[in-house]
């Protein structure tokens, strides 16, 4: 038989071979059931075979190369067969187009095993994967970038003199076209780009974050539960997890944080969620409060996740500690470690400020127990507060929200707070705060009247204890703040009263004191009569008088006490009070 009289047989050896076999079976059909591609790549072969015009792209380009290798449709065949043909335009056209070899990539997981063993995916990967590691200057294709640039990115500098650069190609140009592949091409494409080593890590970092935005459904707002295929999340995730680049802050903590909670949610491997740990804790210090609020998992008794935060904390406080070693070393070495002594020290004051405002959230939720508010706040040694406002604030939510505390109990908690640590404005809040133990509020009374009397270079011990029998004999006993029975001491009606009205005094003296240094008329008080008009509260050092005098007196305060404690008395009258 002449197969040269049939064109379509003569470019095709296995179509010769399959016209045989039937002929000796006596039929006229030839079924040919597992070609790739189907019908329709068989008709491009066909009309080659017959020099019909044969149109290809990036969308056919796989199926017919896959066919025309199935056809056997080699050069050893025919000069010029369509084998030959395919590859001239893959090579002189599709791996020279950016966005067709991602097409290109696209079609080939239709076509496997063919297109993997064909090396069509392994061409297209390479072709990506060289492009991104382009610098960005010589970008001259077409892409896509939906993001804000930023000033400095579209030829704007920070001293812009009016005329518009030519604007410059983003360093993350790729980033959004290469989410539209499919997870196991994405991730090779993305580990030829790191093993390129020519595009930075904050780069591969911010193409991740894009690709866990754009195909885990419901990752923006933490709840991956609502549709979606649960399993392909999983899987998904691990593997983005895996692809994270080794460097430190190539992503940002926030990130890191929606991964962890993600993680959770999906119960991912116990390796994946202890990786996302040990990355969060080294960047603890960038993280939000809204960050760490991770929802417990399904049977949980409390509403967030607190020890998970307790485990990333855990793991920030080693890496910190491990970084001192290291810094001691080199100063031994070097004798200069300031500046990385300084910026770890930065971090641990940053944590404290961030762990102090999540326990004002967590604080909300009825369930959560003391012992687990206790472990949270010492966590971050007491030296890394600077300054115990958050804490109080975090306390008080406790307290307002677990309103059946026992005595001991908020004799715990309270302890947790250094009384000497509170601003001005949060000692005030403490002395009307009715929810904490009264030894609290003495305890800021006295070192706030403590701090005002050293400010004014005046001996406080001499001011602040009175001079009685009963109390003034041990000035150690009115210092103490840990016995259970001052700390559980019941106030009277007069100190509760007194309390509420109480204002602390002012850093600087009034208008008032002023009129007393110039020999106003007084009262044998010390009243300033002129200024019947001012109605104010007492002191701390009154209110500290009036609270040991009552002590020492059975719990009764004089209503002469009660009835002073609505005047004002400024910085002088403290001094004229002490000398009187």
């Amino acid at each position: 038989m002449c197969y040269l009289q049939f064109p379509l047989l003569s470019k095709s050896p296995r179509l010769q071979r399959m016209v045989v076999n039937k002929s000796e079976e006596s039929s006229d059909e030839i079924d040919i059931p597992d070609i790739p591609g189907g019908p329709s790549t068989f008709e491009i072969c066909a009309k080659f075979c017959y020099g019909m015009i044969v149109t290809l792209n990036a969308y056919n380009v796989v199926g017919a190369r896959c066919a025309a290798e199935y056809l056997e449709m080699h050069e050893t065949v025919e000069k010029g067969n369509l084998i030959f043909k395919i590859d001239v335009f893959l090579n002189t056209s599709v791996f020279r187009t950016w966005k067709d070899s991602i097409i290109v990539l696209q079609t080939t997981k239709s076509f496997q095993p063919w297109s993997e063993d064909l090396k069509v995916v392994s061409q297209c990967i390479e072709s990506i994967a060289f492009k991104a590691s382009f610098d960005p200057a010589e970008v001259e294709w077409s892409y896509t970038y939906n993001r804000k640039k930023l000033q400095s990115e579209n030829g704007l500098g920070t001293q812009w003199n009016g005329v518009r650069k030519q604007q410059s190609v983003p360093k993350d140009w790729w980033v959004e076209d290469l989410c539209e592949l499919e997870m196991s091409s994405y991730k090779r494409v993305l580990m030829s780009i790191k093993a390129n080593a020519r595009v930075s890590c904050e780069v591969i970092g911010e193409a991740l974050k894009s690709y866990a935005y754009r195909r885990l459904p419901g990752f923006s707002k933490s709840n991956l539960t609502d549709g979606g295929d649960l399993a392909r999340c999983h899987s998904l995730l691990e593997t983005i997890v895996w692809l994270l680049p080794i460097k430190r802050d190539s992503v940002s903590c926030s990130f890191l944080l929606k991964l962890l909670k993600a993680a959770m949610l999906l119960d991912c491997s116990k390796n994946c969620v202890k990786e996302l740990i040990r990355r969060t804790g080294q960047q603890l210090a960038e993280a939000s409060v809204d960050d760490l609020l991770i929802p417990a998992s399904d049977g949980g008794r409390t509403l967030y996740d607190v020890d998970l935060v307790l485990n990333v904390i855990e793991e920030f406080l080693m890496h910190e500690n491990s970084n001192d070693q290291s810094n001691l070393l080199i100063s031994e070495e070097h004798h200069e470690s300031r500046g990385s002594a300084s910026v770890s020290g930065n971090s641990v004051l940053a944590v404290a400020k961030l762990i102090d405002g999540y326990l004002a959230e967590a604080a909300k939720d009825t369930n959560l127990p003391l012992l687990k508010f206790v472990e949270l706040a010492e966590m971050i040694p007491g030296s890394s507060r600077p300054i115990h406002d958050g804490l109080y604030r975090a306390i008080d939510m406790f307290l307002k929200e677990h309103p059946d505390l026992t005595k001991s109990e908020k004799k715990k908690i309270c302890s947790l707070m250094d009384c000497k640590k509170l601003s001005p404005e949060a000692c005030m809040h403490v002395v009307q705060n009715e929810r904490l133990p009264l030894r609290v509020v003495v305890q800021v009374l006295f070192f706030e009247q403590l701090r005002q009397s050293t400010a004014a270079g005046a001996a406080p011990y001499q001011s602040l204890v009175p001079h009685t029998a009963s109390y003034g004999s041990s000035r150690s006993s009115a210092m103490r703040t840990n016995t259970a029975s001052e700390w559980d001491g019941v106030p009277t009606t007069g100190d509760i009263g007194s309390l509420k009205s109480m204002k602390l005094i002012g850093r600087r003296g009034t208008g008032s004191e002023k009129s007393s240094r110039s020999g106003g008329d007084t009262g044998k008080n010390g009243e300033d009569k002129g200024d019947a008009k001012a109605k104010a509260v007492p002191t701390p050092n009154r209110m500290l008088s009036s609270f040991w005098l009552g002590k020492a007196q059975g719990g009764e305060n004089s209503s002469s006490d009660t009835s002073e404690s609505r005047r004002s008395m400024n910085p002088e009258e403290v001094k004229s009070h002490r000398g009187a």
